[in-house]
């Protein structure tokens, strides 16, 4: 592609580049913040604020607590939290003691938790009281020495903090006995408030965290982001959104989860630099209680995928107008395609402006988006933010770049890609390849093109990832869990379209002779394997499943005749 069209359609002010960036991390701007704004709230949760002086004293005594208990600089510190402050003051600690922070999704069952955990070799784990029992069952199958719980009540307003002691922290599952040597987190912090953290320089050029991700693969791996990717991306957003996002006193709403690359990389560096507080939300499916947070700290931003806009428009307290939603000016919407008319009528109810936009785990949030105040082409999934490049290559061999219009694999260009995969030099050379002229290239399985204006369309998935509500899913998993049945002769599963969840799961069955099972009593068998987001909505019992030559089961066959019963079925109504 001989020009970058997309230019011509950035925002007013926004530059084309913000080289050079600054040579800092997100420990010195903590340091640089707790120094000269000591009493700004970094996070709120039910309306308590924790300042960056707080943040950077009780860090200080974690990272602390963390050298006594062994943690070198390289190691790495897994993260098992929803977002709550203990997750922030877990992840700074690890950094000010040199190590790597290893967030991972709580909620995972025992055998995703033990994949996560032996994907980094973690040896020490912070994570929710109520996870413990689960975390110290997989214990022995990985290097975990030590497992450090910690209550969700210890940051709640101190009328909060009571009612959930007296009413649900027993039903939560928070009430529990450690085992071993183990120690709860908030007796570390105590412990060791006075000591001084480890003398220890962490460079910009350091990994800072390894977020999982299935890759082009779907085999869980680790993928290393450096302290200067984070702090990168946070600068692109902090340009990107100046349009409507003030500094210092817009706050944001943050439903997503900081184990995932959307928060932990893009709004938490984004909080930092631009000096926003964050309102953290720990369960974005009470969506009751994230009503009430909207109505209370009045966000100006408020980070979502589409199904959770669709889920809080669809909430009576919303129908029946008795939430403010004119606080909220910014919306971004990410990890699935949004419809017309959810991103219509979201705009509508708030008043706010819905900017769509594509990254991935690997790309460290170097973010393709809709500008905020500029045009927002239906389809599109915007246009690649500044230092940015993104190129379309011919999707067999990769090496060919395409012209506007042509559909191609979406390859992304930026300073921030991660370093590779945790341990895993094959699979890294698989996604970062070199360019004519040296530059790293992403590439990232993704089919697209871009039009004569920049703006770029996503069309299908190179491979058969499917995305379900914001989470990806990697079929071939949850075929193995469906197949490990013993009814189950074999399975084909594939990503159909659905307009609130972007995606949805449809398993094809095949059973063995003599067998029978229910497609409930399957959702239940996979309920003890995998993630609830991972088990197929729709079943379907056949005979047979459409194979290629070496038997390979043709999942795209599979997609290609359901979406034509479908149509058929619509045509005869």
């Amino acid at each position: 592609m001989p020009s970058r069209p997309w230019f011509g359609h950035y925002d007013v002010d926004v530059p084309r580049s913000l080289a050079p960036y600054p040579d800092q991390t997100l420990l010195d701007l903590l340091a640089a913040n707790a120094h000269a704004h000591p009493r700004h709230p970094i996070t709120y949760l039910k309306g308590r604020a924790m300042t960056y002086a707080e943040l950077d004293r009780r860090s200080d005594a974690c990272a602390a607590a963390f050298a006594a208990l062994g943690v070198r600089p390289g190691d790495r510190v897994a993260i098992g939290l929803p977002n709550v402050p203990q997750f922030l003051i877990a992840e700074f600690g690890a950094w000010k003691a040199g190590a790597i922070a290893c967030p991972f999704n709580p909620t995972y069952t025992e055998h995703e938790l033990e994949d996560a955990l032996n994907a980094t070799d973690a040896e020490l784990v912070v994570t929710l009281n109520r996870f413990y029992e689960k975390v110290k069952r997989v214990q022995p199958r990985t290097k975990i020495r030590r497992v450090i719980p910690t209550n969700v009540k210890e940051y709640l307003p101190r009328a909060l903090a009571i009612a959930y002691t007296l009413l649900k922290e027993k039903s939560a599952g928070d009430r529990i006995v450690l085992q071993g040597d183990d120690v709860r987190f908030a007796e570390l912090l105590a412990r060791f408030k006075s000591v001084a953290p480890p003398p220890v320089r962490v460079a910009p050029s350091d990994p800072a965290v390894i977020l999982m991700s299935g890759g082009t693969t779907g085999t869980p791996k680790g993928v290393v982001g450096l302290h200067r990717g984070m702090t990168i991306a946070g600068r692109q957003l902090q340009a990107w959104l100046s349009p409507a996002m003030k500094p210092w006193t817009d706050a944001i709403m943050l439903p997503l989860p900081l184990f995932h690359t959307y928060g932990n990389t893009g709004v938490q560096s984004l909080a930092f630099i631009n000096h926003n507080p964050v309102v953290l939300i720990p369960d974005p499916r009470d969506v009751e209680g994230l009503l009430s947070e909207i109505h209370r700290a009045r966000p100006a931003f408020i980070c979502a995928v589409p199904t959770l806009l669709s889920a809080i428009m669809a909430h009576p307290r919303a129908r029946e107008k008795k939430v403010r939603f004119d606080s909220i000016k910014l919306c971004f919407s990410g990890a699935a395609p949004l419809m017309a008319e959810t991103k219509r009528r979201w705009e509508e109810l708030t008043g706010g402006v819905v900017v769509e936009g594509y990254s991935l785990t690997e790309a460290q949030m170097a973010v393709i988006a809709n500008p905020v105040r500029g045009e927002k082409k239906v389809g599109s999934i915007g246009m690649p933010l500044p230092d940015v490049d993104v190129r379309i290559v011919d999707a067999d061999a990769g090496e060919r770049e395409l012209d506007l219009g042509q559909v191609g694999e979406i390859v992304i260009a930026a300073p921030q890609l991660m370093q590779g995969y945790w341990r895993r030099d094959e699979e890294t050379r698989q996604m970062l390849r070199s360019g004519e002229g040296g530059e790293r290239l992403l590439y990232t399985g993704d089919l697209g093109y871009i039009d004569a204006d920049g703006y770029v369309f996503l069309v299908d998935r190179k491979k058969d990832l499917v995305k379900t509500s914001g989470y990806q899913v990697w079929p071939r998993e949850v075929e193995e869990v469906i197949t490990s049945h013993p009814a189950v002769a074999e399975c084909g599963v594939a990503g159909l379209p659905d307009a609130s969840r972007g995606e949805i799961l449809k398993a094809w069955v095949v059973l063995r002779p003599g067998s029978s099972v229910t497609p409930d009593e399957l959702k239940a068998f996979c309920r003890e394997h995998i993630a609830p987001y991972k088990v197929p909505s729709r079943w379907e019992f056949v005979t047979d499943l459409p194979k290629s030559a070496i038997g390979k089961v043709l999942r795209r066959k599979l997609r290609e005749r359901e979406l034509e019963s479908a149509k058929t079925a619509t045509g005869a109504t």
